[in-house]
């Protein structure tokens, strides 16, 4: 039985032998497609050439890519664990022809590959054609059929329709008419009592899609009408995964060795013994499942350099890793960290075909443990925040469902799991609605395209903005208009520009079109896929005049600055914290720059302070810029360049050296000629910014000079404030130790005057329905204390409901204790404390048995003290 290693292997080997160049996979997070989150097919870092902006180096093209489909059209991470199939990262093995071969070729290789390499019985084998769209001028794909009516019999070719069999890029853009390879799983008995043509294309039958071959022919534009392309080409991707599945002979691909290896391991740390991968009622199995995906999905975004955070790709893969997290609490009974306990095996597994994961092993697993470890503590506060929630007329309202998976990550079948154990219903219908409205937010941010680009040439658009800032005779070869937030935006592409457009961290310029006669004005440029796309304020009459193009110099030399002063810093990180202190992030502007880098604990400040010694002293040596452009990958690779984890390299690529025992590393982006034009660097702060990443932030030139100086002032104040003394540190150090001393006075008089009010305070406890009521202002401004009378009267009386309203510099403190007896029940001082505080217009919150809450308004503490007594009559 052939390993995943081997198969995946003879695919390569195959196509190798077909004359295609194989390329490595692109980096899993997308960076350079505003349409895509992450990459979700293996035509994606081809894009490009489908859509005529570029045109590759060879025609015929292989490789096996990484993908994940959790956002967008292609959603599946919520079905992930419910079946043996689904997952969030997979692998596409995939051959492509730009403008080469078509059909004959491509339907040929894929029997060939299935049958002849792989050993497919051919018997097994079913494919579709598409079946035309007659309203669309598309007919049958007759072509197809007869290029698999020479190796399947007639009966064993269906037709399909265009969900099934007709591929699209998007809204618009490239599309064509695709052919679908099936693969009947069934024992021959099966086989023999019902047809496999019966089951193509139907959900859980033995019948599975393993590959499809897409014709791109036709162009869909805004209109929906198709026009044809001027070059045919063929897309074709195979589900890794599933071909492990068939020539395995197992029923799921998770029961394949590409990831029995990590289900083992989940065995062997919790203790559970797994099932299989078809008992749905198993919560445990499916939890393994979830679990076995997602570290994967996990693990391969961050060695691309995405971290778990709280908005874009950053979100959904701390949304992925929060899922495992929540399937292991609650049905492996996981309650410590231990999902990160699971990269040995996966590094062992598949650090050979993607070393990125080897080579990130340490800090992969560090970021994993530190996020599990914030999310269970999330989690917990999630089961006290369903504990305590108001379930009127046992349901639980779809707004507290929706609150509980937003803010603690509660999945829906979670918290119906959960009011199901106290025979409670949840409003599904409120909840739904409250995903939809979230759903249609997201979607109200994003960019989209309301009409197709306007092509007026087809001119390749090159970029000449390392040598010139300004340009004269360039021409539009294309414009359209995008909508972003609900408000159209205009864009133009040129055939050069001095423009850069956005991309590896780097601002995008802004600048002027001089067109014919008119002048517009560039207001961001982006980097679409591999196009420069200008955003500017208007179209231009004319888009057919020649244009002038200028860059904001003073923009793009400040931005050289910084971006340069990046470089010195990683350099320099090297030296002073070691060769692990790699860039995991940079976001470069104009006025300041931040570079996020690889390092497990903090900068002490004379670290600090060494490396932007060091990088002050390269920019006083004044070093010229050593720029090589056009350099072969395979040089780069070994000319001791630094090269980036997640970063998509080309054929040819550029190397930025300022002095080559330095600083030397692979860079797309703009630098200054000499580095003493920085004139001077100041780090500005240095702070974390997840497990094992450090951030430093530093402004360069005009902005380091303002950073100075406005610290320089600040001193000045310093030195009128202490006028006369000689040492101002030593003054200002001398008033904050008396400062202390006179605080821990007042805190002395305070905790006095609290004994003193407590004995008053006793006194005036009355029974209330048999709780001991007591509603009171006090004349105490510390909340400390305050606090700790509130606690004392209640630990000092059975069934005590203490409310204490203060007042202090014109604001108003409610402090709410309960006995823990009274709080256990349907008494919550965190609920009730919400509503008490509108009368002094504010908010508040807290536990069961303690709440506290502040507002604008102390005129309304005697209100909150009342209605307190009103609740409690009625109780």
């Amino acid at each position: 039985m052939k390993t995943s290693a081997q198969i995946r292997q003879d695919f390569l080997d195959f196509f190798r032998s077909k004359e295609h160049k194989i390329v490595a996979s692109a980096p899993i997070v997308n960076k350079d497609d505003p349409s895509l989150m992450f990459t979700n097919a293996g035509m994606n870092q081809f894009k490009d050439y489908f859509l005529g902006n570029k045109t590759p180096d060879r025609r015929r093209i292989a490789d096996t890519q990484k993908c994940m489909r959790v956002s967008g059209k292609h959603n599946d991470l919520e079905d992930v664990g419910r079946d043996g199939t689904h997952h969030t990262m997979f692998e596409m093995l995939g051959n492509w022809s730009i403008g080469d071969y078509f059909k004959p070729e491509a339907i040929a290789w894929s029997f060939e590959f299935l049958t002849d390499k792989m050993g497919i019985d051919p018997d097994r084998l079913y494919a579709t054609v598409f079946e035309g769209a007659p309203d669309e001028g598309v007919p049958t794909d007759e072509e197809s059929r007869t290029e698999w009516l020479k190796v399947l019999p007639a009966e064993r070719i269906l037709e399909g329709n265009k969900k099934d069999n007709f591929w699209e890029m998007g809204e618009t853009g490239p599309c064509g008419p695709c052919t679908e390879i099936h693969y009947d799983m069934r024992p021959q008995e099966e086989r023999l009592k019902v047809s496999g043509r019966d089951l193509v294309n139907i959900d859980d039958s033995g019948v599975v899609e393993i590959w499809n071959n897409v014709f791109i022919q036709f162009n869909r534009k805004a209109d929906g009408s198709l026009e044809n392309l001027p070059e045919r080409h063929v897309d074709t991707g195979m589900g890794f995964e599933r071909l492990c599945m068939v020539m395995q002979d197992k029923e799921a691909t998770y029961d394949t060795d590409v990831f029995t290896p990590l289900i083992a391991e989940i065995e062997r740390l919790t203790g559970h013994k797994y099932g299989g991968s078809y008992r749905p009622e198993a919560k445990a199995d499916m939890a393994t499942r979830v679990i076995a995906d997602h570290v994967r999905a996990v693990a391969f975004t961050i060695a691309d350099g995405q971290l778990p955070g709280s908005g874009g790709a950053g979100y959904v893969v701390r949304r992925i890793l929060r899922r495992a997290v929540r399937y292991a609490y609650s049905f492996l009974d996981q309650k410590d960290p231990f999902i990160n306990k699971l990269m040995p095996v996966l590094v062992r597994e598949m650090g050979a075909a993607f070393p990125e994961l080897k080579q990130q092993e340490g800090q992969i697993t560090k970021i994993i443990e530190s996020e599990e470890k914030s999310f269970l503590n999330t989690l917990e506060n999630g089961l006290t925040r369903f504990a305590n929630l108001d379930a009127q007329s046992g349901t639980i309202s779809g707004k507290d469902a929706f609150e509980l998976y937003d803010t603690f990550g509660f999945p829906i079948d979670l918290t119906e799991l959960l009011a199901a154990e106290q025979d409670l219903k949840v409003d599904i219908e409120g909840f739904a609605a409250g995903l939809a409205a979230q759903r249609a937010r997201g979607r109200a941010d994003a960019t989209k395209v309301v009409g197709d680009w306007t092509v007026i040439s087809s001119e390749d658009s090159t970029f000449i903005g390392f040598d010139y800032l300004s340009d004269a005779g360039a021409q539009i070869t294309k414009y359209r208009t995008v909508e972003v937030k609900g408000k159209p935006q205009y864009q133009v592409v040129l055939d050069r520009t001095p423009f850069y457009g956005e991309s590896g961290g780097q601002a995008g310029d802004t600048g002027s079109l001089r067109v014919g006669e008119e002048t517009i004005y560039v207001v961001d440029t982006q980097k679409e896929n591999d196009l420069t796309v200008h955003t500017v304020n208007k179209l231009p009459e004319d888009p057919s005049a020649d244009v002038i193009s200028q860059v904001d110099e003073r923009k793009r030399q400040a931005t050289s600055s910084n971006h340069t002063a990046a470089h010195l810093i990683h350099a320099a990180l090297h030296e002073i914290l070691g060769d692990h202190a790699i860039q995991k992030g940079q976001d470069v502007q104009a006025k300041r720059m931040r570079f996020d880098f690889s390092h497990y604990e903090a900068m002490t400040d004379e670290q600090v302070a060494q490396v932007e010694k060091l990088v002050n002293e390269k920019i006083r040596q004044n070093i010229a810029l050593d720029e090589r452009r056009d350099v072969p990958i395979a040089e780069a690779r070994t000319s001791g360049a630094l090269m980036l984890f997640g970063e998509k390299y080309g054929d040819a690529v550029r190397i930025i050296t300022f002095d080559p025992e330095f600083s030397s590393e692979l860079c797309g982006g703009t630098h200054v000629k000499y580095t003493g034009e920085l004139g001077l660097c100041k780090i500005t702060g240095e702070s974390g910014v997840a497990a094992g990443v450090r951030r430093i932030e530093a402004v360069t030139g005009e902005g380091a000079m303002n950073y100075v100086n406005e610290r320089l002032a600040s001193l000045e104040e310093i030195r009128e404030l202490v006028k006369g003394s000689s040492n101002p540190v030593k003054s200002v150090a001398t008033l904050q130790d008396d400062n202390r001393a006179l605080k821990r006075d007042i805190d002395k008089m305070q905790a006095a005057a609290a004994g003193n009010v407590k004995g008053d305070l006793e006194k005036a406890f009355e029974d209330i329905n048999g709780v001991n009521f007591l509603a009171a202002k006090v004349p105490l401004t510390d909340a400390a204390a305050i606090k700790t009378l509130a606690f004392q009267l209640t630990g000092e009386n059975e069934n005590a409901f203490v409310l204490l309203g203060s007042e202090s510099d014109g604001k108003a403190l409610l402090t709410l204790a309960i006995s823990k007896g009274l709080a256990s029940g349907e008494m919550n001082a965190g609920s009730m404390i919400r509503g008490l505080a509108k009368h002094i217009r504010g908010g508040g919150g807290g536990q069961p048995f303690f709440a506290t809450a502040g507002g604008k308004d102390p005129n309304g503490i005697e209100a909150a003290l009342a209605e307190a007594r009103g609740l409690i009559t009625k109780w």
